[in-house]
């Protein structure tokens, strides 16, 4: 795992890269998140969609849910970068449009974005 912090209109966000699958369940989520903070200090972190188990896509699982329930308990913020299209489920595009909508969860097309959307949340 690569960790690259990026200062973006006075807000530190770490931009999380790698090999290998990292958001792959509730604890998993909770140990990269601590370590993201521990190691560069940030609470807000992106990384590439293909670092995110496909099961977290898929909304009956329950684990996008769970993730996101603990990282809202723990103040962390964090953003998805990639591609979304292929895609079908109604309930997952608009769980990403609401997630869009708010302020500490995004869904983005590009890693650029993804760091904006960080920084630019309150």
């Amino acid at each position: 795992m690569k960790i690259e912090t990026i200062t973006e209109n006075g807000v530190l966000v770490a931009v999380v890269e790698g090999p290998e699958k990292l958001l792959t369940g509730a604890q998993e989520a909770l140990d990269l998140a601590m370590t993201v903070k521990y190691e560069t200090g940030a609470q807000r972190f992106a990384l590439p969609k293909k670092l995110v188990a496909e099961e977290f896509f898929i909304l009956s699982s329950g684990m996008a849910g769970e993730i996101l329930q603990k990282y809202i308990n723990y103040h962390i913020k964090m953003a998805v970068w990639g591609d979304f299209s292929r895609y079908t489920s109604k309930p997952l595009h608009d769980f990403i449009y609401e997630s869009n909508q708010g302020k500490d969860f995004f869904f983005v097309d590009t890693r650029e974005e993804a760091v904006k959307s960080l920084a630019a949340a309150e």
